[in-house]
């Protein structure tokens, strides 16, 4: 699964605004597209914190059309959502979790937070607890 949300920019005179289409509490601007579409990387974390707070599933991207911007998250990121959304698959209280993987509940709470910088490594071993493989890939920007 990859995360890659599609935007919508719409331009005024004086900003461009930047929507992530599948996550709507993801609103932003800027002084032109770049800005903007740099703004809604910030935007779309916080925002899907706000869906990992709420125990809420993180919504799958659409696809973007051709020449649509999108926002890609970072692979330490893209693995902790993956996470979240595993644990609510199986029904898995962050307690369960660090139960299994022998480590206190606060260190769950820390591969959970989309701000701490967590070992991917200790994200990709609470995947492999959940039945899951953090698989990466490498694509060449255009």
């Amino acid at each position: 699964m990859q995360f890659r949300y599609p935007l919508d920019l719409l331009s005024s005179e004086s900003q461009v605004i930047a929507r992530v289409i599948d996550v709507p509490e993801a609103i932003t601007f800027g002084e032109d597209a770049e800005h903007a579409i740099h703004e809604a990387e910030d935007a779309l974390v916080v925002a899907l914190g706000g869906y990992i707070a709420d125990r809420e599933r993180v919504p799958t991207p659409s696809e973007p059309g051709p020449e649509q911007p999108a926002v890609t998250l970072s692979p330490l990121v893209t693995a902790k959502v993956a996470l979240h959304n595993a644990m609510l698959e199986r029904d898995m209280t962050k307690v369960a979790l660090a139960r299994k993987l022998g480590v206190t509940e606060t260190i769950v709470r820390r591969l959970l937070d989309l701000d701490h910088r967590s070992h991917i490594g200790h994200v990709e071993l609470a995947l492999e607890q959940l039945g899951y493989r953090l698989v990466t890939s490498v694509a060449k920007v255009a």
